[in-house]
C-alpha cells in the first residue's frame, strides 16, 4: 500500500462553497472581492491585515455565507485591488471601504478586521456609526506603537515584495502563525503571485507607512477614540499573537463601551485560518447576538 498523501490548498478550503470572485469599481478604485451568501442577507465585511489579501478568509466563507452576505475584499494597495500612488494612512482605507459599500449597494454591515483590518474597522466604526452593525476586532492593530514589531513587520514585508522568492514569502506568511506547519504551499504561491505583480515593491512602500513612527502616531487610536465606538464589539485575541500579548487585547476591550473579550489558544495572528472551527463558532455566535462561550465583558 502506498503512503497516504494529503494536499491542502485554497481550493480544498473552498470546496463545497458557492462563491464568486470579482472586481467592483469603488469610486475609481478597481476592488477585488470574494463573495459568498445571499445578497438578501445582512452584509458582513472581512478585512485582512497589512500585506494581506482576501484569501485570509477562505476557511470562513462557507460557514458565514449560510447566515450572511459575506464579502472578503482586497483593501486598497493590497492583493489584486488597485495600488495607491501615495502612502496609505487609515483614513484612505476607510474612504475606500465607503466607496466599496456604495458600489456594492451595502447600506450597513457587520465588520470583522484582523490586524490592519481591525484598525481600519475601528476607525470606520468611529467615523461612520450609521453604517456599521456589529464589530469584531481580531488581533487588531492601531492601539500601540512597538518599534521592534513595526520594524520586523516592515522588514519581512519589504523583503518579500522586493525579492518575492519562495523562502522570503514563506517566512512572511509563517510569521502569522503559531504553528508554522499551518502554512501550505498554495497559500505561499498565492501570495507570491500577488507580490510578483509589476509595481508591487513600490506599492508595498506605500502600504508600510504606518510602520513609520511619525505616521503611526498621527493614526493611532487612543482611549477617546475607542470610547466613541457605539457598535456592539468583540475583541478577539490569541495566546501567541506576534504583535502584542493578551493584555493588549484586554486593554483595547476596556476602552470600548460594553465590549466583550475572548482569547483563542494555540493561535498566532491568523486565528481565523489556524483554527477556523473555533473562530467560526465564536464569530457567528457574536454576530448573531448569541452568548459567546468564554467571552467576558471588560469594564470601560
Amino acid at each position: 500500500m502506498g503512503t497516504e498523501h494529503t494536499h491542502e490548498s485554497i481550493w480544498s478550503d473552498l470546496r463545497g462553497t458557492q462563491f464568486s470572485q470579482g472586481w467592483l469599481d469603488a469610486g475609481g478604485i478597481s476592488t477585488r472581492y470574494l463573495h459568498s451568501g445571499s445578497s438578501e442577507k445582512q452584509a458582513l465585511l472581512l478585512l485582512h491585515g497589512v500585506g494581506g489579501h482576501a484569501e485570509a478568509y477562505v476557511r470562513n466563507l462557507k460557514a458565514h455565507s449560510a447566515e450572511f452576505s459575506t464579502w472578503a475584499i482586497d483593501m486598497i494597495g493590497h492583493g489584486w485591488t488597485d495600488k495607491a500612488d501615495h502612502g496609505l494612512e487609515i483614513h484612505h482605507y476607510v474612504d475606500h471601504l465607503v466607496r466599496f459599500m456604495d458600489a456594492a449597494g451595502i447600506d450597513k454591515a457587520h465588520f470583522s478586521g484582523e490586524s490592519l483590518g481591525g484598525w481600519v474597522a475601528s476607525r470606520f466604526a468611529i467615523d461612520h456609526p450609521d453604517r456599521i452593525d456589529r464589530l469584531v476586532l481580531n488581533t487588531a492593530g492601531g492601539s500601540q506603537a512597538d518599534p521592534q514589531v513595526m520594524e520586523r513587520l516592515k522588514t519581512l514585508s519589504m523583503r518579500a515584495a522586493t525579492d518575492p522568492t519562495w523562502d522570503f514569502i514563506q517566512a512572511r506568511v509563517e510569521w502569522l502563525m503559531a504553528d508554522k506547519s499551518s502554512v501550505n504551499d498554495d497559500l505561499i504561491a498565492c501570495r507570491q503571485a500577488i507580490y510578483r505583480q509589476p509595481g508591487m515593491a513600490q506599492a508595498m512602500k506605500h502600504n508600510m507607512v504606518l510602520q513609520e513612527m511619525e505616521v503611526r502616531q498621527r493614526n493611532i487610536l487612543r482611549a477617546d477614540d475607542y470610547g466613541r465606538i457605539q457598535a456592539p464589539t468583540l475583541v478577539l485575541w490569541t495566546s501567541h499573537d506576534p504583535t502584542a500579548d493578551v493584555s493588549e487585547g484586554r486593554r483595547i476591550a476596556s476602552m470600548i463601551p460594553g465590549a466583550l473579550f475572548t482569547v483563542m489558544n494555540n493561535c498566532g495572528h491568523w486565528p481565523q485560518f489556524e483554527d477556523a472551527t473555533t473562530f467560526n463558532r465564536i464569530h457567528l455566535d457574536f454576530l448573531n447576538g448569541r452568548e459567546v462561550d468564554g467571552a467576558i465583558p471588560v469594564a470601560a
